[in-house]
């Protein structure tokens, strides 16, 4: 069989696939289920362009390991073939552990278990079926490698996870002000005692870079809509978990139903070696096919969340730098209470929490510059960079999102 396929990016153009082993596990079941697991979870209600998939993401991020793997290998950087061929699927499956809707419901199908814990699950059994051929990548994924550059291109505050997804999410959502050269960031890249570094001509490339990735954590990722849109399918999951649970006839796709019926944890997955196949058979499919199913129960909770989503009648959202006062809360609660719900029902309409966005922590592993002169330095403190330094500073806002059509004192929030 030919495995030398080419694929037809919108992002970078055509894109070769550069050996057997990356075009198998590119075959793989676990890997083709990306396909049906959006980037951006409920964005596309926001932005109609994100309909882009787990899947883009990752073979863009192996098109862009390939990249600097050749830019490191032309500088001197000796890279075997071996840890070529592992660091290209480190990067592959750096995000086969995500379930439906990506990072949206993380933790409501299951408690306590990171998708990156399942990703490392999926790669134990991978590299089983495939003959231990995968222990090496496993290895650099984990940051267990000795040449621990390796692992920074994979997870790092500049690795090719994250020059992928900017520069995609960006071109999917049209908002071109989070748009990176990723090109020439990857050839300003080099290796200095096994650490990743960028040369100093490229520094004004990782300013734009930290820049971009505060704006679309503001205009994207974090979006009020999006954020709101999130809070009510998370709701609608726990109230479908409860009923569940409650012994009411809850209809939904035979691997949902598992993670409906019980609250699993990380302990589970691990007694259980069943569990993590049904997992791999979970996607958003499995969501919008229940939610489209729920929207016509009799319970009312259930079915006005689930028209809600269907038909994008979303709550709104109200932020604010502090967070907001009990008898806040309890006015809208009580509006929701009015509009028809009992006091347990409605906390099904309320959610409030915070959110937080920080370009850049130089904490836990900086980005790196290369100067001229041979030292090194982090890049936020870097003379003539004040920016960068600027968004170090972690901005967190407090939000509460609530139905629309609530009858509220107008000044509550003033």
């Amino acid at each position: 069989m030919n495995k030398k396929k080419i694929l037809n990016d919108p992002v970078y153009g055509f894109i070769n696939i550069p050996n057997d082993l990356v075009f198998d596990i590119i075959e793989h079941p676990y890997f083709q289920r990306l396909r049906r697991i959006k980037q951006l979870g409920l964005t596309d209600l926001v932005y109609p362009g994100a309909h882009h998939t787990r899947f883009h993401h990752a073979i863009g991020a192996t098109y862009l390991m390939q990249k600097t793997l050749d830019t490191l290998r032309s500088k001197g950087v000796m890279i075997f073939d071996a840890e070529y061929e592992a660091a290209l699927v480190a990067i592959l499956l750096h995000d086969v552990g995500h379930g439906p809707f990506s990072h949206t419901l993380e933790f409501s199908l299951f408690k306590g278990v990171h998708h990156e814990q399942i990703s490392l699950w999926i790669f134990d059994r991978l590299n089983k079926e495939f003959g231990g051929r995968l222990e090496l990548a496993k290895q650099i994924f984990t940051g267990t490698y000795h040449r621990k550059f390796l692992h920074q291109l994979v997870s790092s505050q500049l690795d090719v996870d994250r020059l992928d997804y900017l520069k995609r999410d960006s071109f999917f959502t049209g908002v071109y002000e989070g748009t990176i050269g990723a090109e020439r960031i990857i050839k300003m890249l080099n290796v200095v005692d096994d650490q990743l570094v960028v040369e100093e001509k490229g520094i004004y490339s990782i300013e734009n870079f930290v820049s971009a990735r505060r704006l679309m954590y503001w205009q994207v990722y974090l979006h009020k809509t999006s954020v709101a849109a999130e809070a009510m399918l998370i709701l609608l999951i726990k109230r479908a978990k409860k009923l569940t649970q409650s012994g009411k006839d809850i209809p939904a796709t035979p691997a949902l139903s598992i993670f409906m019926e019980r609250d699993i944890t990380g302990n589970d997955f691990q007694d259980d070696p069943d569990l993590l196949g049904i997992f791999t058979m979970l996607d958003d499919t499995d969501i919008w096919g229940s939610i489209k199913m729920w929207q016509s129960h009799k319970d009312s909770v259930l079915s006005s969340l689930s028209h809600g989503l269907l038909t994008r009648r979303l709550f709104g959202i109200k932020l604010s730098s502090e967070k907001f006062s009990s008898e806040v809360v309890e006015t809208v609660q009580q509006a929701i209470v009015k509009s028809g719900y009992n006091q347990s029902e409605s906390k099904y309409f309320l959610q409030k929490d915070a959110i937080s966005n920080a370009a850049y922590i130089p904490k836990g592993g900086s980005i790196n510059i290369l100067m001229k002169s041979g030292e090194i330095v982090d890049v936020a403190k870097a003379s003539d960079l004040p920016n960068i330094k600027a968004m170090s500073k972690i901005v967190k806002k407090h939000y509460i999102c609530f139905p629309k059509n609530l009858k509220l004192p107008t000044d509550l929030f003033q």
